[in-house]
């Protein structure tokens, strides 16, 4: 009888040995640095189950014990919240970190850069392009109304649903703005201000001389003076859909459309392209200026007058170095 105990209880020494040499052996084997040898993105499908991800993970290199992979997140209860996504994972992580991020959800953050002056056609193509994005566009938003900046998204996120930020995103800076515009200004709604700051938003891409054009503008307005902006003409014969890609021309001045300001009085019927922040900023906080008119300087800023005569003279100035530039060309 003793030494049936005694041997069941030698039994019994042995596989607790070993269990917990079993429990060592995992729990370190999972905080080693795994067999990956470069870093690598996988995408985890949504519904994907844990023995799913435990395969996946083993196939791409990341872990190289999918047994115990499953065992842990079983163990720590991960299994419950591991959540789809893609996923960045360095060379050599461990799978314990690789867990971890799957149950944290830390996911790979892609970012898209609307720039400023794209017009609504062009932001919807650069969306169309950017990958990881899911869906096409339910419509392109309308002119004017996605405010350019870098937007964060994440692999599986919709178009539709990234362009109704920066819709949002425009429309709440644009409302922030409206309450703080300066007194007297010759327009009376937001939209009005957005349409002028997206013209001076394709006039200039200093952000000091801004607020100087958009008073430019205003004063113009406030005198009934056409505004006879060259971006406005531009527009009128691209629709929105890229550069012109040649200069204008006299008879281009002179095309009866709606967005042609060398022939209509006012502001165009809506914004010729997506401005900015601080363009929109600039047409609700002008300069203190009287002046009337600028021209390109030939240093990648503007020359600004308040007469007819000043302007001749630097439109001529102008003209002489544009002269210039062409014979050293040639």
């Amino acid at each position: 009888m003793k030494r049936a105990l005694g041997a069941i209880l030698v039994v019994i020494t042995a596989a607790v040995l070993i269990a917990g040499g079993v429990v060592l052996w995992g729990n370190e084997t999972f905080q080693r640095a795994g067999p990956l040898e470069r870093d690598t993105v996988i995408v985890i499908p949504r519904g994907a189950g844990l023995r799913t991800i435990a395969t996946m993970l083993h196939r791409a290199d990341v872990i190289r014990h999918p047994m115990l992979f499953i065992a842990k997140a079983k163990w720590t209860d991960a299994h419950r919240s591991l959540k789809a996504g893609e996923y960045a994972f360095s060379a050599h992580v461990s799978s314990a970190e690789a867990l971890n991020q799957i149950r944290n959800g830390r996911v790979v953050i892609r970012r898209i850069t609307i720039p400023e002056g794209f017009t609504s056609l062009q932001v919807a193509a650069l969306i169309d392009a950017a990958p990881g994005l899911e869906g096409a566009l339910d419509a392109v938003p309308a002119e004017g109304t996605v405010l350019p900046e870098t937007y964060d998204y994440i692999y599986g996120d919709t178009r539709t649903a990234l362009v109704r930020r920066m819709v949002e995103a425009r429309s709440t800076t644009l409302d922030t703005l409206w309450k703080s515009r300066a007194d007297k200004l010759p327009f009376t709604t937001p939209h009005a201000a957005a349409t002028l700051a997206s013209i001076v938003e394709k006039e200039t891409a200093s952000p000091d001389e801004r607020p100087r054009i958009a008073a430019v503008f205003i004063n113009r307005l406030r005198r009934g003076m056409r505004l006879q902006s060259d971006p406005t003409v531009v527009y009128a014969l691209t629709a929105g859909k890229g550069p012109l890609g040649r200069r204008l021309t006299r008879a281009d001045l002179a095309i009866d459309n709606p967005y042609n300001t060398y022939v209509i009085k006012g502001l165009p019927p809506g914004p010729i392209t997506n401005p900015g922040a601080a363009s929109l900023a600039a047409v609700l906080q002008p300069a203190e200026t009287k002046e009337l008119y600028f021209v390109a300087d030939g240093n990648g800023g503007h020359a600004f007058a308040k007469t007819l005569r000043e302007h001749n003279r630097n439109v001529a100035r102008w003209r002489r170095l544009q002269r210039s530039l062409r014979k050293r060309q040639k």
